[in-house]
């Protein structure tokens, strides 16, 4: 889906770059989220500068884009119901974020999982159009981005990253560089601001990190994963998938008739619902039998 080429990047929304940058890669394979990248940088660079000329201009110009794009996609229900584009926004970083951890878990280190690292932070941000950010959505973007600045550091000095989750030491990680051959951003600035980083994440111990349930490579990754890793013989393979067992008392689960449901909790199992169904479009099976499984147990008992 093209989109109509914006005026160069103003100094002060450096710090959207990246984001602006990942919704141009991902225009043709992933549109929705493309359009949620954009919509992200809008709402930021609202709140950074919308009174100078030049800020103006572009934020009127990524507006026009935005409109174009919603009529564009005007009947997928990922931009007509925020419940549904969040699910598939979530989904995408997790996928992204899922390929890129079992490539370090097993040692295969490349710029083609550092990248995804970076960009699961990155969509990890654009969720925060749909409200605040959930605890392990943060812990998630700090992990990621900490991940994709310690391997490129460790690659750039010749030394071997040590997989899975370690002690977090701060890093600086010039994604800059590393995007050098992906489509260009018109841009004002040569270098992102440290804040696209967030390299003062505190200091802290990762080896507890909690990785969401489905935690493989989902058989369609690494297609829509950045090009060119650098690496000839890593074609990932689909990885078997672990169901996990469902509750024997959700085979014959009928609603008790003292169970009164509220609004939030109609809200809450539609969620679930349109989660699974966003995890199946990603062939995760075990994400979506646990999304059913809340959502049934919450329909006929009134609780999570």
């Amino acid at each position: 889906m093209a989109a109509a080429a914006l005026p160069p990047l103003p100094e002060q929304f450096r710090s959207l770059q990246h984001h602006l940058r990942t919704g141009q890669e991902l225009d043709k394979r992933e549109p929705v989220v493309a359009y949620y990248c954009r919509l992200y940088a809008m709402q930021t660079g609202m709140k950074l500068d919308s009174k100078t000329p030049e800020c103006r201009k572009f934020l009127s110009k990524l507006m026009d884009q935005l409109e174009t794009m919603k009529k564009q996609l005007g009947d997928n229900e990922a931009i007509t119901q925020e419940i549904v584009g969040c699910a598939h926004v979530e989904n995408y970083a997790l996928k992204m974020f899922l390929y890129a951890d079992n490539e370090d878990r097993a040692g295969r280190f490349h710029k083609n999982m550092i990248k995804s690292f970076y960009t699961a932070s990155l969509l990890i941000d654009v969720l925060s159009v749909f409200g605040e950010l959930t605890e392990e959505n943060v812990q998630h973007r700090k992990y990621a981005r900490w991940k994709a600045a310690y391997i490129h550091n460790c690659l750039k000095n010749g030394e071997t990253p040590q997989p899975g989750p370690i002690g977090m030491d701060e890093e600086d990680y010039d994604a800059e560089s590393e995007d050098a051959s992906s489509s260009a951003l018109p841009t004002q600035v040569s270098r992102p601001s440290s804040s696209t980083y967030d390299a003062n994440v505190p200091t802290s111990n990762y080896t507890g990190i909690h990785i969401p349930p489905g935690a493989h490579a989902p058989a369609n990754t690494p297609a829509e994963v950045p090009h060119s890793t650098g690496v000839t013989s890593n074609t990932i393979q689909p990885t078997p998938q672990n169901i996990p067992a469902v509750d024997p008392s959700l085979y014959n689960a009928q609603s008790a008739g003292e169970v009164r449901l509220t609004p939030e909790d109609f809200a809450r199992a539609q969620k679930y619902c349109k989660y699974a169904g966003s995890a199946l479009q990603y062939e995760d099976v075990s994400t979506a039998v646990q999304n059913l499984q809340k959502a049934l147990k919450l329909l006929t008992t009134g609780r999570e």
